[in-house]
């Protein structure tokens, strides 16, 4: 596993939320396609949250200690329990970008990292902070299309037209 590579593409990502996130209305990151699903207000707040809560900390962790009991989190209840949709978007997504920049300049900074060292997650098993690292590039991609998602959706509703000559989604 290509370490640089993995963290080019942490800092190429960070462009692309800034990007995907810039000069959107109010109307535009609290539109939901149906209820229970994620805005992007929501989506940006889960990114903002896992960055500092969820990977770094956890290959932190598993690096020093991998037999320490990891931070517990809940994504999914973190949506209500800390209140995503009354968030302010601008804010959620510069603090996001800030600490995605700071995940970057922490990995590049390391010196001889154990990215070999091994956590025995409850759900997942032997997980090493390589893997923690390669899923978190992966949630990157997940969330940047479920941005587009998002995006392509709310085009469509406010297009009130077939959009099928665009290809299939």
């Amino acid at each position: 596993m290509d370490i640089v590579r993995i963290v080019d593409e942490f800092s190429m990502n960070k462009d692309i939320f800034k990007k995907l996130f810039s000069g959107l209305t109010r109307e535009e990151y609290l539109w939901k396609p149906e209820p229970g699903k994620w805005c992007l207000l929501e989506v940006a707040c889960h990114l903002y949250d896992e960055e500092k809560e969820d990977f770094r900390a956890r290959i932190k962790s598993v690096m020093e200690d991998p037999e320490k009991s990891l931070s517990p989190i809940d994504p999914p209840g973190w949506v209500a329990d800390r209140k995503y949709i009354e968030q302010d978007f601008n804010n959620t997504v510069e603090k996001f970008l800030m600490e995605r920049e700071w995940s970057i300049e922490w990995i590049r900074s390391l010196v001889n990292p154990s990215w070999d060292n091994a956590h025995d997650h409850p759900v997942f098993g032997k997980m090493t902070a390589k893997m923690f690292l390669s899923n978190w590039l992966a949630h990157d991609y997940l969330h940047l299309r479920q941005i587009l998602g998002l995006k392509f959706n709310y085009h469509k509703h406010l297009s009130g037209n077939s959009l099928s000559y665009a290809g299939k989604w």
